[in-house]
């Protein structure tokens, strides 16, 4: 095994990630590469980030879990935000299209996958059910990004729920994890408020 495949064998708790930047690449890393292309440097970097994964497990029934974090978050029109929120001049102009759509918690929902559907089609059953929202609010992804360019890689963040045979499962990559190595006292403060504040929803979900 060479020393890239090593750096890429790491434990299932623990995710390497290189982000791309501007074409090139740039992933605050460590042991770059160089190779050259038509003349071109190009520089790649990879980063071990270590990320906690919250899990709650509850005998609550799917629907009703997922109708308590549903009634958690705004559901927003998205074409109508974007169009709104594309035409805020400034800060206070934002918080006017964002705050009513992310009550009562601050946070809204942006975009979900149905990834039980896709499996129970290729298993012609009704089983497994697993569902992906992707939540989040811009001005707290803006409060974390202009400290810290690689938060947008995380945010907004993914709430995942399982049906199991006898239980239910709720999991979370808490972000400030993601953030920690990069040591931005600033960001890692707003990554903890949204970390404690999904969390919240999840643990009143999972009641």
């Amino acid at each position: 095994m060479d020393e890239i495949e090593k750096k890429l064998a790491i434990a299932v708790v623990v995710r390497t990630i290189c982000g791309l930047a501007l074409g090139l690449a740039t992933c605050v890393g460590m042991s770059a590469q160089t190779a050259t292309t038509k003349g071109a440097a190009m520089h790649m970097s990879i980063q071990d980030v270590h990320v906690q994964r919250v899990s709650i497990v509850t005998t609550e029934p799917f629907d009703k879990v997922v109708a308590r974090i549903d009634a958690a978050i705004g559901h927003p029109d998205m074409a109508a935000f974007r169009k709104s929120f594309s035409a805020a001049q400034n800060e206070a102009e934002m918080q006017k299209v964002v705050d009513p759509v992310t009550q009562p918690n601050g946070l809204m929902e942006f975009t979900r996958f149905d990834l039980g559907e896709v499996l129970q089609k290729e298993n012609g059953t009704t089983k497994p059910r697993i569902l992906r929202i992707v939540a989040g609010n811009p001005l707290i992804m803006k409060e974390m990004v202009k400290h810290i360019v690689d938060a947008g890689s995380y945010a907004p963040i993914t709430i995942l729920i399982e049906e199991r045979p006898d239980s239910v499962r709720i999991s979370y990559d808490r972000m400030a994890s993601y953030l920690a190595l990069y040591g931005n006292s600033d960001a890692i403060k707003v990554a903890h408020e949204l970390d404690a504040k999904v969390e919240r929803i999840l643990a009143a979900a999972a009641k």
